[in-house]
């Protein structure tokens, strides 16, 4: 079954965001929140998130090697995707640091980094494995565009590579000049973005800025951060998760930093939205931010790192 034979859209639908919103600065727990380990109320060291319509929201419980889906207001998460020790049988996942989930077919499609693969597990009831889609890729993130092909970011190459089904090689869509800080490379990509004009946007980590890549470009555009690491607001500190809305307003998560900063198009600077209050366990705080997502109605998830909890940041 090819991806490509589906049209239908990839981005969430949330409301139009304007330039001048704010979230509570308060945030809720809706996952983990519980200390470090391997209960079902708890996470270790999770990553990537993705929220569904009915705001249950599915976590790369990275350290634990499962995907696991918290209901709204629920207590315990369940094991949907691995869970089954850390191993490269089809059961099994080692270190998943994304999960994206592709409503068209009802599926979660994983990172299983240390793997070196990107699988399909089925979200229906009785699913026990998944199927390999890529291999031999060290797969840092990934997301999906509307014609239905993977993006994925690639750690050790430095590159993001856009894949149909039953392409082993992908296309080259960004970085692929080596490891390094000039325009037509990478140092380190992690989370990405791609928009309605298969424009890619890339949290390139150690370079400390989000590039923006247009279709067919051989070189990207500085669109946050780039004035070396810091806590400026002209900079970012280890950037991850990112988003952007309707408007092509950018949101990144600055693990170094502790916020979500908010970058308009043409900003030379990013404001803070939530965190930025310190390195800490409050509900005001984060430590070491990665993941993010929007729901439909425009609230903000975060996925705090060493707290080992995902909160939810609403829209007033």
């Amino acid at each position: 079954m090819a991806w490509s034979s589906f049209h239908c859209s990839f981005l969430l639908v949330i409301p139009n965001i304007p330039a001048n919103a704010e979230w509570a600065q308060k945030g809720v727990t809706v996952a983990g929140g519980h200390g470090r380990g391997n209960t079902t109320n708890q996470l270790y060291y999770p990553q990537g998130v993705a929220v569904d319509d009915d705001q249950t929201v599915v976590i790369a419980d990275r350290d634990n090697d499962r995907i696991v889906q918290w209901k709204k207001s629920a207590t315990n998460g369940k094991v949907v995707a691995g869970g089954n020790s850390n191993g490269s049988r089809l059961d099994q996942l080692k270190y998943p640091t994304d999960v994206f989930l592709d409503k068209e077919t009802d599926s979660l499609i994983i990172c299983d980094y240390q793997n070196r693969r990107v699988v399909r597990w089925a979200r229906r009831s009785g699913t026990t494995q998944g199927e390999i889609l890529v291999d031999n890729i060290h797969c840092e993130r990934l997301t999906m565009d509307d014609q239905r092909y993977l993006c994925v970011s690639d750690c050790r190459k430095h590159e993001v590579r856009r894949y149909r089904m039953g392409d082993k090689e992908g296309t080259l869509v960004a970085g692929g000049n080596g490891q390094g800080d000039g325009l037509n490379q990478l140092n380190y990509p992690t989370y990405l973005v791609v928009d309605r004009q298969q424009t890619v946007y890339v949290s390139d980590y150690i370079n400390a800025r989000v590039m923006k890549w247009t279709k067919g470009a051989t070189e990207g555009t500085v669109v946050a951060g780039g004035q070396g690491t810091g806590n400026a607001l002209t900079q970012l500190s280890y950037p991850q998760g990112l988003l952007v809305d309707t408007f092509g307003t950018l949101y990144v998560a600055e693990h170094g930093n502790d916020r979500v900063t908010r970058w308009t198009q043409g900003a030379k600077q990013g404001t803070v939205i939530v965190g930025g209050n310190g390195q800490g366990a409050g509900v005001n705080q984060f430590k070491g931010p990665t993941g993010l997502s929007f729901d439909r109605h425009g609230n903000l998830y975060v996925v705090d790192f060493f707290n080992n909890r995902v909160q939810r940041f609403s829209l007033e």
